[in-house]
């Protein structure tokens, strides 16, 4: 079997691994993308059970905005020439508290809009609001002009025009809101998004909540017409008439170093394909202790950082539509308590009432199922060993259980029956995850975006991290931290580095 050979491999086709197989190939460098799955995309894919194609995890994505005023993943994704059929969603999200205090909101999108509405909630509350938003930009633009400079920002610059961005860096999201003042319920009203970034507001960096949250309001958010698997498809034909090839049903064990540098990788099969540049999008706790040889350095690395919470998905397919169910809104957050950190020390629990991001699809995207029908999905998050203690025989109904827990807690709090029009079922537990994606230990969020290890530390740290010569990360666990928009710029960004390394070793 003869070896091949390639400018740069890249391990894993989820959305980082597909953002810098684009990327690579696009600035011509001899690329291979390797996938252990038969088809791209990991999480972001698509499902059907009966008539139903369900869209397993993506609940909307920010920051890729509209012609004319693109986003940052929006310009990248107009860069390489994707297509994708995006759906605008209306309003940013309801939240419902339904415990020790009682809360009912319906935020839209708009920071002027948002602003607005939260005065309306909360009398008083604009002027520490609106400076949030301010702060916000701020980090906004703060990160943009790093990214810019290529890792090498003008202090000065940096000082005189990013100051509060620089003295933010370092705190926690509850330490900017409590330092301008935000209301309480204010603070509820806004910290509703911190679910998807999975740490409490007492522990999550502030940078990483503010980029999102500013992205997200101000700009709007989308979802592709055809589940998140177009997405992937869209970025498998770029690759490919970029030049670049694509190796399915394929595993990378091994990543072959030579003087401290990569020389390769090395298949299950036993094929060896010689490169002198790997761009991981599996977790690094996955390449360091399975892929290398671990040094006591990357040990410290990977020990040093805490594993983001693991993934549960309750999907239903009902045989009736959203309107004679009752549900009007796209995205509804359902929380039984405003305090983060409960929520947060419940997820280590299959037990108690989980919180819910649940998404009506048909809201958005009313021919998504068949007439007559609608879809609707429930996500919650586990961490530590919340599923430890279940056994293969118990698995099914452990998981179903859950389920059955969630849509009558949901039926309850929003005053609908659904549990009678339910025609198909399915469940993602973190077993699914870990089994479909390799995801380590079924994690879907990354490494935890504390207050020390967000996305500037990481930023800063890109090229000390570098263990293995011409070895770099991308996607959720990487230094943008997890999400949709973040993963795929995440992929950019390792692509441009690598390109630009490439170019270096050259010349």
């Amino acid at each position: 079997m003869k070896d091949l050979s390639y400018d740069v491999v890249v391990i894993g086709a989820g959305n980082g691994g597909l953002a810098a197989a684009a990327t690579t190939a696009q600035k011509g460098l001899k690329t291979l993308l390797v996938e252990q799955h038969n088809l791209p995309g990991g999480f972001a894919s698509s499902f059907v059970r009966g008539r139903f194609e369900f869209e397993p995890s993506l609940h909307e994505m920010c920051d890729v905005g509209v012609q004319g005023c693109l986003g940052g993943a929006g310009e990248f994704f107009e860069s390489i020439g994707l297509k994708v059929e995006w759906l605008r969603i209306a309003d940013a999200y309801r939240m419902v508290v339904d415990g020790e205090s009682k809360l009912d909101v319906t935020m839209p999108f708009g920071t002027q809009a948002y602003i607005d509405k939260m005065e309306e909630y909360v009398p008083g509350s604009r002027e520490s609001v609106t400076n949030f938003f301010e702060l916000s930009q701020e980090v906004v633009d703060g990160i943009g002009y790093i990214g810019k400079s290529k890792g090498n920002p003008d202090k000065q610059v940096l000082m005189s025009k990013y100051a509060n961005f620089l003295k933010t860096a370092s705190y926690t999201l509850d330490q900017v809101e409590k330092a301008l003042k935000i209301p309480d319920k204010a603070c509820e009203i806004l910290n509703a998004y911190w679910c998807y970034i999975g740490t409490e507001t007492s522990r999550v960096n502030f940078t990483i909540f503010a980029a999102m949250m500013l992205k997200f309001i101000a700009g709007g958010a989308v979802i592709p017409k055809n589940r998140s698997h177009e997405i992937s498809l869209a970025f498998e034909s770029r690759i490919r008439e970029f030049g670049g090839d694509i190796m399915y049903s394929t595993k990378v064990d091994k990543i072959l170093v030579e003087d401290g540098a990569v020389a390769g990788v090395l298949t299950t099969g036993g094929r060896k394909i010689k490169a002198k540049h790997v761009i991981s999008n599996a977790a690094k706790h996955i390449v360091y202790s399975q892929m290398l040889e671990q040094t006591s350095e990357m040990s410290k690395e990977c020990n040093s950082r805490r594993i983001g919470g693991k993934g549960y998905v309750a999907y239903f397919g009902l045989n009736k539509t959203m309107e004679e169910i009752g549900l009007t809104d796209y995205s509804y957050f359902i929380y039984p308590s405003t305090d983060t950190k409960k929520m947060y020390d419940s997820f280590a629990s299959r037990d108690g009432d989980p919180l819910q991001a649940v998404v009506c699809l048909n809201n958005v995207n009313p021919g998504c199922s068949p007439e007559g029908t609608s879809m609707l999905t429930i996500t919650t998050i586990y961490t530590d060993d919340a599923w430890d203690d279940v056994e293969e025989k118990n698995y099914v109904k452990a998981k179903n259980d859950i389920a059955r827990k969630m849509i009558a807690r949901f039926e309850s709090v929003m005053g609908v029956s659904i549990a009678d029009a339910i025609e198909e079922f399915e469940v993602a537990s973190p077993e699914t995850f870990a089994r479909y994606t390799g995801a380590y230990d079924g994690g879907i969020y990354g490494y935890e975006p504390e207050a020390l290890d967000s996305i500037m530390p990481r930023l800063m740290m890109l090229d000390d991290d570098m263990h293995v010569k011409g070895l770099r990360f991308c996607g959720g666990f990487a230094f943008r931290c997890h999400g949709y928009a973040s993963s795929y710029m995440s992929g950019n960004t390792a692509g441009l580095l690598t390109y630009r390394d490439s170019t270096e070793v050259k010349s």
